[in-house]
């Protein structure tokens, strides 16, 4: 059974939120070094599956936490979407001249997090970011709607606009691109995070949750362990 995290305020202290009641995991199957895949990439693509198929109750398995790092070791976090996952690592798009872009232009030292609450699973990766080849950002952006190719246009990810400035700019980029084909704007494209540390929780009953954990050896191979609770 799994039962939502409830809040209470302390009337006496109004600036305080008290935390009570925690959620209930009980994930079926175990989670055991023996058990899983010898590759953490071929392991989250069986555990995807899992999440994306009609009959699971996770409602966006793709949302990913992307946590980025500035070089003097300021740290930001925000939710996008995961777009591929190949032998090399876990792809997504998005603006190059965002504060994520940014960030990994300057340190590519990242990590995602997947929390599939409703599954009772989560998977952390660590490692570093590459840009994807052009042909790669190419065939994906003929991919999205036509619509989502003009946003990309549109939008100057993180900076300061003034109400109805985005909007206006994509109806001029209507007219610009009206019967032609969208160009790929040389300032978008996809990020390639090679894992270097792969684990994959599960959650269970009384705290006492499984976790097994991929390091990347030297010679790139795999190492799995399982890490206490």
């Amino acid at each position: 059974m799994f039962l939502p995290t409830s809040l209470a305020t302390d009337p006496s202290e109004s600036s305080t939120v008290q935390v009570v009641g925690r959620n209930q995991y009980n994930a079926t199957a175990s989670l055991l070094p023996q058990s899983v895949n010898s590759d953490p990439l071929e392991q989250f693509k069986a555990w995807f599956t899992e999440a994306s198929s009609e009959s699971s109750p996770v409602p966006e398995p793709e949302s990913m936490a992307l946590s980025t790092c500035t070089p003097d070791g300021v740290p930001s976090s925000r939710q996008v979407l995961l777009k591929q996952v190949d032998a090399k690592g876990f792809v997504f798009y998005t603006n190059y001249t965002s504060r994520k872009s940014l960030e990994l232009s300057a340190n590519p030292n990242c990590a995602l997090v997947f929390y599939w609450r409703e599954a009772h699973r989560s998977v952390r990766v660590v490692g570093r970011a590459e840009r994807v080849s052009k042909e790669e950002t190419e065939a994906y952006f003929r991919s999205r709607p036509r619509e989502s190719q003009l946003g990309a246009w549109a939008s100057k990810q993180s900076s300061v606009v003034g109400e109805g400035e985005v909007t206006a700019r994509l109806e001029e980029l209507k007219v610009r691109f009206e019967g032609k084909e969208v160009d790929v704007p040389n300032f978008w494209g996809g990020w390639r995070v090679l894992p270097r540390e792969v684990e994959f929780w599960s959650g269970k009953p009384s705290r006492l949750h499984d976790r097994v954990r991929y390091l990347r050896k030297d010679g790139g191979e795999w190492n799995v362990e399982r890490l206490a609770p």
